[in-house]
């Protein structure tokens, strides 16, 4: 065991969540602003899941897969945003260590099946623009069954060792954390502050980068195989319909990663210190709340499905 996993017992029992100081009467405005949000989001892709659910034209893998993202969008907003809202009501901010570690763990766990769904969803892409005659035999409704399966399984295997590792730590001082939740980065650096922890920070850093870098490219390098063969399809119509499909998914993906990029490949890094309050804002909150508007207004199956259920003409 390593200097910085010794068996130290934990001075801090509680962490305080600093959140958006300001006056009381901002602190109110921010909980109905975020309230707001935080309603839109969860009505939006409940609206998706829902849509899915009910009309069988889309019981195909491509919406499958935008269901059960959905789904996890729901999941990973009510891993933050509700202690977030309670926060911006109390005067203490406090909370639990194991509490604090186990929003860590959700938080991570749910960002971590994101980066894998999103992978998942640029593969379908890839095999029914690609190879449109494989695409019925490969992406039967059971594998991509099976595909979900794998990014919720694997999702919450890949951050167990930096929470575990993160648990051997000590915290024998500050407890101030500013942010709006238990994040990877102010608690290496409150972990720091009583002993360096420079391979803790090295692991984790390590996880990260190679879970984000590993699905980034992936996405990146099938969106230009996928370019490639729309560009030379000769009907225009049939362009238009790829590229509006695609076009939504890699706007989600450049708002997704081009935050968590900001923040998680150096966790321990100054910048990523000062950063780490509005790019974890923006990929956590901005991002699922985005994402039905994008995914709906983009698509003209799913739009016309919304009105059918809406019973709007």
């Amino acid at each position: 065991m390593t200097s910085e996993a010794r068996n130290i017992s934990h001075t801090v029992s509680e962490f305080i969540l600093l959140g958006f100081p300001c006056r009381w009467e901002i602190q109110i405005f921010l909980f109905f602003i975020f309230f707001v949000t935080y309603i839109l989001t969860l009505l939006g892709n409940m609206a998706i899941v829902c849509v899915v659910r009910w009309n069988h034209r889309l019981h195909t893998p491509m919406y499958i897969l935008l269901a059960n993202f959905s789904f996890l969008e729901i999941c990973y907003v009510n891993s933050d945003v509700p202690n977030m809202l309670a926060n911006f009501l109390s005067q203490t901010k406090t909370i639990s260590f194991a509490q604090c570690l186990l929003q860590l763990y959700f938080f991570f766990s749910l960002g971590t099946t994101e980066c894998l769904f999103l992978s998942i969803m640029a593969y379908d892409r890839f095999l029914a623009i690609c190879c449109p005659l494989l695409y019925p035999t490969v992406m039967t409704t059971k594998f991509c069954c099976s595909l979900v399966s794998f990014c919720w399984m694997y999702g919450f295997l890949w951050f167990l060792i930096p929470v575990i590792l993160i648990t051997q730590l000590s915290f024998c001082g500050p407890n101030v954390i500013d942010d709006f939740l238990c994040d990877l980065g102010p608690l290496l650096a409150l972990a720091s502050a009583c002993v360096p922890v420079p391979g803790t920070v090295l692991v984790c850093g390590t996880i990260s980068s190679l879970l984000i870098f590993a699905t980034f490219f992936y996405i990146i390098g099938s969106y230009t195989l996928v370019l490639r063969a729309v560009i030379q399809v000769p009907s225009v119509a049939a362009q238009k319909k790829a590229f509006s499909t695609c076009s939504s998914h890699l706007v989600v993906v450049f708002l997704f990663y081009g935050s968590i990029m900001m923040t998680y490949v150096n966790p321990g890094s100054v910048q990523a210190e000062g950063m780490q309050k509005f790019t974890t804002l923006f990929y956590s909150i901005l991002t699922p709340f985005f994402n039905p508007m994008i995914y709906s207004l983009q698509n003209k199956e799913m739009k016309d499905a919304l009105k059918k259920v809406l019973g709007i003409s």
